[in-house]
């Protein structure tokens, strides 16, 4: 089987088929590497496949050529090459296993399931985090600001500087300042969300806080975007008790639920998610919890 390298599997196909001159129904192949694209320029990955003919890989060409009035048996060039791919194959292989076994990678959690954290109830390992919290927050403050240090040492962004302080006991407030900070919200604020979810993810496994990320201002825009949403809709629960709000999005679900919870404190507001995976905020009567 022959290796072919590029940048998405669509282009390594093309790479394959042009070199057999056929087909890709006609061809086996194996993938060995899926392209990724990484985080922040982290983690980029090529595809990378191995192909040959079906029918066992018979070999492609069955003629003889002459390269130098020299005869050359296409056949055996091609076993030879088959055969170095396999040897490399299986050292790739044996190199991977022993990177396994050496390495005890903890396994990452889904999304769903880190941000759900976002919205848990006060439990007993709290408390423990509250003690820890208190013992040593010069010694958190100096391990966060040197890991997140380190992520962005080697990025193409240019930050002046990035505060990390306690927003309140079991809080931490990071801010990320300097001229390129405004790239790191992206898109509808879909890298803002992805380094939120890193950055919630490491804090909260490892110290028990919670977290509240500034970039360039767009944490303060979004709580003054969805304090103006909520004020009708605070009226309307006052006058009829109940209240599901529309499908929110990242940290507009947090923002909306600690609003409404420090509005209605002995009611039941609480994050739920809808058949399509949306999230939404419900504010219901402590009854009517099951609903």
């Amino acid at each position: 089987m022959k290796k072919f390298e590029a940048n998405c599997l669509e282009k390594v196909y093309e790479l394959a088929t042009a070199e057999f001159n056929c087909s890709i129904t006609e061809l086996e192949i194996e993938v060995i590497q899926q392209p990724s694209k990484g985080f922040l320029g982290f983690g980029k990955k090529n595809a990378i496949i191995q192909a040959c003919f079906k029918d066992n890989c018979k070999v492609y060409v069955q003629e003889t050529k002459t390269f130098r009035n020299k005869d050359i048996k296409i056949q055996e060039v091609s076993e030879r090459i088959e055969y170095s791919n396999q040897c490399e194959e299986r050292d790739f292989l044996q190199k991977e296993e022993k990177k396994e076994t050496s390495c005890n990678v903890p396994k990452m959690e889904s999304k769903d399931k880190i941000f759900d954290k976002f919205y848990h109830e006060e439990s007993p390992q709290n408390e423990i985090s509250k003690i820890i919290i208190k013992k040593d927050k010069e010694k958190i403050l100096k391990e966060v600001e040197d890991g997140i240090h380190l992520l962005f040492n080697n990025t193409c962004y240019k930050l002046d500087k990035i505060n990390v302080e306690f927003y309140d006991e079991e809080t931490l407030y990071i801010e990320f300042l300097g001229e390129d900070s405004a790239l790191l919200i992206g898109k509808e604020g879909y890298r803002y969300k992805a380094l939120s979810y890193i950055l919630f993810n490491w804090i909260n496994e490892k110290y028990g806080l919670m977290l509240r990320l500034e970039v360039a201002q767009f944490l303060k825009n979004q709580e003054e975007a969805i304090y103006t949403y909520l004020e009708p809709i605070i009226e309307i629960i006052k006058e009829k008790g109940t209240f599901k709000t529309k499908p929110l999005d990242g940290i507009l679900v947090h923002i909306a639920l600690k609003k409404l919870r420090d509005e209605f404190p002995d009611k039941y507001v609480a994050v739920k998610t809808n058949v399509r995976g949306d999230k939404y905020v419900l504010v219901n009567e402590y009854r009517a919890r099951e609903i």
